[in-house]
């Protein structure tokens, strides 16, 4: 096939041991899923059912980079986050075969542009410009679920300057990561490829140029990543 102007690179992430990389087709992230975190932001953790939003493939990071402060904001945000990698897609499914979809689990960050998010959530706007900016999505080598068993709990931590900032259990999450994968595939018929941010623990705060932020779940690989 031949096309009008050179096609884009395909986006893709690093695998844990492998030289071959995992291609990401979409990102879809989970707001509001650790108790604590919703509370830090005003609300009632148990007042609605899950709230999700995209990033565009290319706003993946890889581990290590140098990342160039966000325009269009003077409050950005860190939220570390257990990103799920999707081997198998498919439409309506349920929770009890969530699992056998995900091929693979890896560390992300979701930058926020808070303050452009605040205005989004006052004017009753979509949150495409608080988090679905370039670089956006920095994310660790993914680990397939080969090497080890499913994570359903253990430490998730972020740190800045070594100076610890976010540290929790993913046993803490409101919505499991089977029932992120069901509900998710009520609006959304999944597909291999797909990148699943499963949300934040309570902690959030900003970053500026200079700061060094390392941060991981139990059983993975660190992310680790610089603000310029």
């Amino acid at each position: 096939m031949s096309y009008v102007i050179d096609p884009p690179a395909q986006p893709a992430v690093a695998v844990h041991g492998a030289a071959a990389k995992f291609p990401v087709r979409r990102i879809f992230c989970v707001g509001r899923n650790y108790a604590d975190h919703v509370r830090e932001m005003g609300n009632d953790p148990k007042s609605e059912p899950p709230i999700f939003f995209t990033k565009p493939a290319d706003a993946v990071v890889a581990n290590g980079a140098a990342i160039p402060y966000a325009a269009n904001t003077a409050n950005l945000h860190f939220e570390v986050e257990l990103v799920l990698a999707l081997g198998k897609g498919g439409a309506d499914i349920p929770a009890d075969k969530a699992l056998d979809g995900v091929w693979g689990y890896a560390v992300g960050v979701d930058l926020t542009r808070r303050d452009r998010q605040a205005e989004a959530k006052k004017g009753g706007a979509p949150w495409d410009a608080a988090k679905a900016f370039d670089n956006s999505a920095p994310i660790g080598e993914i680990v397939p679920v080969a090497s080890g068993s499913h994570l359903g709990e253990g430490r998730i931590w972020l740190a800045v300057n070594g100076e610890t900032k976010q540290d929790a259990d993913l046993a803490d999450m409101i919505w499991s990561a089977p029932e992120i994968i069901a509900h998710l595939s009520r609006s959304w018929t999944l597909q291999p490829g797909d990148l699943i941010f499963t949300g934040t623990p309570a902690g959030v705060g900003p970053v500026k140029p200079g700061d060094k932020v390392e941060c991981g779940v139990a059983g993975l690989p660190t992310l680790r990543f610089m603000i310029v």
